[in-house]
């Protein structure tokens, strides 16, 4: 237990159970409009995770397209600590898929699921309930015929009759599933009405001991902290969630909340802990936040810029006299810092690389290389370079190899009298183009630049621009949110100059949906 938890008098001490984290960041959290990732991008999070401590990584679903087939696998045959995870629904197609991603995991998972409520087997499955367990049967004896490590998932649980649930649970259990997870895949259900449905599973499940029970809650009503966090209470020993709470809808259990909470308050959740390095958790949300474009709201919980903040009179006279009046943990319980100084720019490799370490980042070869070009030519142009800094610098460095587009020069006339005009040099399919354009302003006419470059169809539906840190050299961090088809991303860019950030931003962009266009052809089906 961390000793920068700040609390009062604590119960003795009783034996301890672990609450496994499974973390399904690059799953079910890619799967929220713009928060789409490369491969080089779900590899990189997927090593901080692996830094983090996460028992289980659900890194993809590997039928929906090649893109995620690829990214399973590689992250399967790079990392050696966790479970790797790959998400399937029942069909044999399905499952045979995932197990050839999985083939190079050191510890491999095969997750089915299939759902169990009346109202999804009637609307959408059209399938009977003896038909269900029929495929739950099938699905999990195939999935053990590849892997030791099977998970089951009734996919809308907290609508589905607790007896049906029973038996599909007791089915999947005889069949050999070793996790059995009950999913409020809609955000439906309340803390007290799953913390006895879980107790009712728990009780009627014949033979539970042989597996882990687990939960996946949804937050459409707020509610998925809370609802995972009685399910522990009830007996839940595997938690599904997402850094920074990320998701479809209103997104999924927050990783951070649970974790911290279950650490912060032993006396309410006694008898249990997690293997989470807490130092490593705002690392981990600050590169999630980097690579999707997407900020943090700033009174979020744990993470959050204002999480450790104190305006009020009272509370900072408080916290300075004893930090336990307002703080119930530290900055440093969760590896975050204050805005300090940290190099400069007479740095060397070493000492970049060492701060890049400690911020939880692990850049190697041509990524590192471009990350230490982009920090020298920062630091010899702003005073003072801090962890934020070195954060938006990472974002750059972590790019697709292959990208279509690659930002080069940018020129822009602008002020209160002559007609903005941007002149833009792009990299495009490896050959450099440039054009002008005249707009209202000057990202109207650098966007009207790229556009008439790239030839890009997208539709512009955001624009935004922060501070990365105080000061007037701050660097501007933008971003930019594009649609097309149906298709939405978010662009992410990061530069002391605010236009040259737009520019990289709506570059990045256009990436992205570069990217989705080349797996268009593939089904991309959802889950729990």
């Amino acid at each position: 237990m961390s000793s920068e938890v700040q609390r009062g008098p604590q119960p003795e001490a009783t034996p301890s159970e672990q609450v496994w984290i499974f973390d399904t960041t690059l799953r079910d959290g890619e799967q929220s409009p713009g928060c789409s990732m490369n491969l080089p991008e779900k590899l990189s999070l997927a090593r901080q995770l692996e830094r983090l401590g996460v028992d289980v990584i659900e890194a993809g679903f590997p039928v929906a397209s090649e893109g995620d087939f690829e990214a399973v696998k590689a992250i399967a045959q790079a990392l050696r600590e966790p479970v790797i995870c790959g998400l399937a629904r029942t069909g044999r197609g399905d499952i045979e898929r995932a197990a050839q991603a999985l083939e190079g995991a050191r510890r491999p998972r095969i997750h089915t699921f299939i759902a169990t409520s009346d109202i999804h087997l009637e609307h959408k499955l059209r399938m009977s309930r003896e038909r269900v367990l029929e495929e739950i049967d099938r699905a999990v004896r195939q999935a053990r015929g590849h892997v030791d490590d099977v998970e089951f998932s009734a996919e809308d649980a907290t609508r589905s009759d607790r007896d049906f649930l029973v038996q599909a649970f007791t089915t999947a259990l005889t069949a050999g599933a070793s996790t059995l997870n009950v999913p409020d895949t809609v955000g439906y259900t309340t803390p007290d009405e799953f913390g006895a449905l879980i107790r009712y599973l728990a009780e009627r499940i014949p033979d539970l001991s042989r597996a882990r029970l687990s939960v996946h809650c949804h937050d459409d009503l707020g509610l998925s902290v809370a609802n995972s966090l009685a399910a522990v209470r009830a007996g839940a020993r595997q938690v599904e969630c997402t850094v920074n709470g990320i998701g479809e809808r209103a997104g999924n259990t927050a990783m951070e909340e649970v974790v911290m909470a279950i650490r912060t308050r032993p006396d309410v959740f006694s008898g249990v802990h997690t293997a989470i390095r807490g130092e490593e958790i705002y690392p981990t949300s600050r590169l999630l936040s980097s690579i999707i474009g997407v900020a943090v709201q700033p009174n979020k919980a744990i993470v959050g810029a204002n999480a450790f903040a104190h305006e009020a009179g009272i509370h900072q006279d408080g916290v300075l006299k004893a930090a336990i009046t307002y703080e119930i943990m530290t900055p440093r319980s969760i590896g975050r810092s204050s805005n300090e100084l940290v190099l400069g720019k007479h740095s060397g490799r070493h000492a970049f690389r060492e701060r890049l370490t400690e911020l939880g980042f692990g850049l190697e070869g041509e990524e590192f290389e471009r990350a230490f070009k982009r920090f020298k030519d920062l630091a010899d142009k702003k005073k003072s370079i801090f962890n934020e800094d070195l954060e938006a610098i990472v974002a750059d460095a972590v790019v697709q190899s292959d990208e279509r587009f690659e930002f080069r020069q940018l020129a822009v006339l602008s002020g209160s009298f002559p007609t903005p005009t941007a002149t833009v040099e792009l990299c495009i399919d490896g050959s450099p183009r440039k054009t002008t354009a005249a707009g209202v302003g000057p990202v109207d006419a650098i966007f009207k630049a790229v556009t008439e470059l790239t030839e890009t169809k997208s539709e512009l539906v955001r624009y935004q621009v922060n501070a990365i840190t105080a000061g007037l050299d701050a660097q501007g961090e933008v971003s930019v949110t594009l649609s097309e088809d149906g298709r939405r991303v978010i662009g992410h860019g990061a530069h002391y100059d605010v236009l040259v950030a737009s520019t990289k931003a709506y570059v990045h962009a256009l990436n992205k949906l570069e990217w989705h266009k080349r797996r268009r052809g593939a089904v991309e089906p959802r889950g729990v």
